[in-house]
């Protein structure tokens, strides 16, 4: 069977581009701003409003991430003449493959501690896992699958109730399913920073949505679809969310406005509730719109690289955080009491800023790489 090379979509790479740019900002703010952590959902009353806007700007982050994991899952299997087979081993291998890196180098990154005394379960793990289970689950009529992921990412919050004892044998799946806990062991602690129920809803939708990009469907009738069912959904987002009745802890008014407005779009990560997803996923659906209008016109290398190897920087940036902050506590120490971290929150955006021009060389220099060096077949996961 001849199979087709496989083409890289501009205005995906663009998203996950700007995408990457948020995550970074994020994780300056989690690396230098400990001093100062925040709830899930934010507590608006004890943060203010700059650092509230650096943290929910990143929101959108994980949901695209996963979301054009499936569209290009199904890329992948038009590129193989459709032949599921094909997919369902690249997806288990690449699954497997980012699992054990959320749990090895991912992991040493953040606690900087090997043998791991606690192992965090987030993002990488998350996207790995919810591959695993779409290499079974893409044998179901599109259309099936479809609905089964609206159902999972509307209807997950109906669960939110259902909680289990340490000592049930339900807790540990429970946890890695739905409910964010803690798995203890002797000698090693897991945090399932990421439960996985409502990504593989999202990672199912983009599967199932993937035919919108097909060489096949007309861009113009593409760009409909993306920036209508876009403005559907942050409309449907505003409507529910002001009603205060499903899938999200209810907002509040005050006194000031600005504080109003926060809690209106404080949304719960952890697992993503419905309207989490809801907001998050709109914002992806216009961005992709933007990104297919603007990609006509105008060559943004910048993201369409960056795009192009999104493992690779998530990987090298983590590792340039943790040696960043080490050499910040070595020259100045520890002055935010246990930890060293910023003042103000523009000196994230400045750090941001620079490690992203600094970062761009390499993230380069591995996409003209990988793209030359297609007989390294390893390559093709990260």
């Amino acid at each position: 069977m001849t199979s087709i090379q496989f083409k890289r979509i501009t205005s995906i790479d663009m998203l996950r581009g700007l995408v990457i740019l948020l995550m970074l900002l994020d994780h300056v703010r989690e690396t230098f701003f400990l001093h100062l952590q925040l709830s899930d959902p934010i507590d608006v009353s004890r943060v203010s409003t700059s650092l509230f806007i650096n943290r929910t700007l990143a929101h959108i982050c994980a949901p695209s991430f996963v979301f054009l994991a499936g569209i290009s899952a199904y890329l992948f299997q038009v590129s193989r003449d459709g032949s599921k087979k094909e997919v369902f081993k690249f997806l288990f291998k690449r699954g497997i493959f980012l699992i054990v890196l959320e749990l090895t180098l991912i992991n040493y990154a953040w606690t900087g501690i090997f043998p791991p005394k606690i192992i965090y379960l987030q993002v990488i793990w998350a996207i790995g896992i919810s591959m695993v289970i779409l290499s079974v689950l893409l044998w179901i009529p599109r259309k099936l699958l479809f609905l089964i992921a609206i159902s999972i990412i509307v209807g997950h919050n109906l669960l939110d109730s259902i909680h289990f004892n340490k000592d049930s044998i339900f807790y540990i799946p429970w946890s890695i399913l739905h409910d964010r806990g803690w798995i203890e062991f002797p000698y090693l602690k897991i945090r399932t920073s990421y439960p996985i129920l409502p990504w593989i809803g999202v990672i199912s939708l983009g599967y199932s949505l993937g035919w919108i990009f097909n060489k096949s469907t007309p861009s113009l009738f593409r760009r409909k679809i993306l920036l209508n069912t876009g403005i559907l959904m942050f409309i449907l987002f505003m409507v529910i969310r002001y009603l205060n009745f499903y899938g999200e802890k209810p907002w509040e008014f005050f006194t000031n406005p600005t504080l109003t407005w926060m809690s209106f779009f404080n949304i719960t990560k952890y697992p993503p509730s419905f309207l989490f997803l809801l907001l998050t996923l709109s914002l992806s659906f216009i961005l992709l719109y933007i990104f297919e209008l603007i990609s006509t016109k105008y060559d943004i290398k910048y993201l369409e690289t960056l795009g192009s190897a999104p493992m690779f920087f998530y990987i090298l940036h983590l590792y340039v955080l943790k040696i960043l902050y080490i050499f910040c506590v070595q020259i100045w120490g520890y002055n935010q009491g246990e930890y060293f971290g910023f003042k103000d929150v523009w000196q994230i955006w400045v750090v941001t800023i620079c490690l992203a021009v600094v970062l761009y060389p390499l993230v380069q220099w591995f996409s003209k790489f990988k793209k030359n060096h297609k007989e390294i077949r390893w390559l093709k996961y990260l």
